[in-house]
């Protein structure tokens, strides 16, 4: 699968914040938006907060920023701590947004859980329909629910999302870290969901983290990107950071993943990681955002499938 790799398009220098995390983008008849969640220092860490930098359909134009797309949450809920990822979906005459929130614990750093929230007045802003999740841990899936993509096939809403399978120490000092897996959920309305209550991608190894699965139908075909690390060593080595990993499916149900042909960007930004990658069609070409180096700190980029390389996928 040959890529053509437009680099960085968005910086966060430009606009005075410190991360572009997740981009996601929805497309509008004369623009595209791109959601993206940044952070903010508070007492404690940081939180994360919902952004958007809308760009013409050129991708060479930014329109507008807002930095003011979704209130934080209230105290105790499962997003008290901030929204990343925010994943958007058109359906029929709604836009909703599937919110990833994070919530601060003692013994292990987060929990977290998938919210939605919807917008009345084109994508601009959203109001969360509830202040709890729609999904969340259960009995298979003890906890790290989140990442939840959603699209809309043959009537039924589909999300692929990820939930941990093990907090683990690796070092006797360390912080315990996390080890987490990709899933799929369907629903007849976007709200109530049934966990298929397996893991779809196979990993390659035990230590595996997998994340942010996107995915898209084209050429008769579904196509998955996602990101994977291990759980270990990640944030120093280069070698256990984060890459784009790759799967194709005939039928939502079944994957097969191939790594050989996912992207890989020469981007200096991009250099020393390549993660959170969004699939997504416009002016009927296939393109991919994705973040690089420190998980988003310095924004994002664009890549082009070549043409004419669909008929490899």
């Amino acid at each position: 699968m040959k890529w053509i790799d437009h680099g960085q398009i968005f910086n966060t220098d430009d606009y005075g914040i410190n991360y572009a995390k997740s981009p996601q983008a929805l497309v509008f008849d004369d623009f595209i938006r791109i959601y993206f969640s940044s952070c903010r220092p508070d007492a404690e860490k940081l939180i994360s907060y919902v952004c958007y930098v809308d760009f013409d359909r050129s991708f060479t134009k930014i329109i507008r920023f807002s930095d003011n797309v979704i209130s934080d949450s209230k105290l105790g809920c499962f997003d008290e701590h901030g929204i990343f990822p925010f994943s958007p979906l058109k359906t029929d005459d709604k836009i909703y947004g599937y919110t990833s929130g994070i919530s601060r614990r003692v013994s292990v750093s987060v929990d977290s859980g998938i919210g939605v929230a919807v917008s009345h007045d084109g994508g601009d802003t959203f109001i969360r329909l509830g202040e709890g999740p729609v999904l969340t841990s259960s009995l298979h899936e003890p906890f790290l629910v989140i990442d939840g993509f959603v699209r809309k096939y043959g009537g039924i809403f589909h999300m692929w999302y990820i939930f941990g399978t093990q907090w683990k120490k690796y070092t006797d000092n360390g912080e315990p870290e996390r080890i987490y897996r990709i899933a799929h959920a369907t629903s007849s309305d976007g709200l109530q969901w049934t966990k298929s209550n397996r893991q779809i991608i196979k990993s390659k190894n035990e230590h595996e983290a997998q994340a942010l699965p996107s995915v898209i139908k084209w050429g008769g075909k579904y196509h998955m990107m996602f990101c994977y690390r291990n759980a270990y060593d990640f944030r120093n080595n280069p070698q256990h950071a984060y890459k784009l990993g790759y799967a194709f499916s005939y039928d939502i149900e079944d994957w097969t993943r191939d790594d050989s042909i996912s992207f890989i960007s020469e981007e200096s930004f991009a250099k020393e990681m390549i993660c959170y990658p969004n699939l997504f069609e416009c002016n009927e070409k296939l393109y991919l955002l994705y973040n690089g180096n420190q998980f988003g700190r310095f924004g994002f980029g664009l890549a082009e499938l070549a043409k004419d390389e669909d008929k490899e996928l």
